[in-house]
């Protein structure tokens, strides 16, 4: 009887914690290759050919995973529904959002592509309750172009 285990104990711990360490170094690879690929979808274009059996080819977007956190609202404002007459459409975009992954969003979101996208940071305001004196957070704005005739249905239930 020994007091502390086995040879073939010994050699099956320093096995086990051999295999737990290439386990730990293919996760690292596996995370740093997902993150490069994302870039390369985030940049590539969303949009799949796909042929039907009549001969036909019909273009399918992909849905965009990041777009319910992109866009956070529509902003209806009178600026923003005479902007609408030219089919610029304005939203209230995260903060670490840029234009590539804005136009993601719409295109994914309300299946038209963008032509152009303004991106404008707005300075929250300086606001005063009594003698206690505060600032709003700061936030963004994206303002999209689409095509002529393409419309995006923001304000039917308001």
């Amino acid at each position: 009887m020994a007091l502390f285990g086995s040879k073939k104990n010994q050699e099956e711990t320093s096995k086990t914690k051999d295999i737990k360490a290439e386990v730990a170094k293919t996760e690292k690879k596996t995370k740093a290759t997902e993150t490069k690929e994302s870039m390369k979808d985030l940049y590539s274009d969303s949009s799949v050919k796909i042929e039907t059996k009549k001969g036909k080819a019909s273009v399918v977007t992909k849905k965009y995973k990041e777009a319910s956190k992109i866009l956070v609202r529509p902003l209806v404002t009178e600026k923003a529904t005479n902007l609408a007459t030219d089919s610029k459409y304005v939203f209230v975009v995260k903060g670490s959002a840029n234009k590539v992954e804005v136009g993601k969003a719409i295109q994914s979101v309300y299946g038209v592509k963008p032509v152009d996208i303004n991106i404008i940071n707005m300075k929250g305001k300086q606001v005063s309750r009594g003698r206690i004196r505060g600032k709003r957070k700061d936030w963004k704005k994206a303002i999209v172009t689409l095509k002529k005739g393409d419309t995006i249905a923001i304000y039917e239930g308001v």
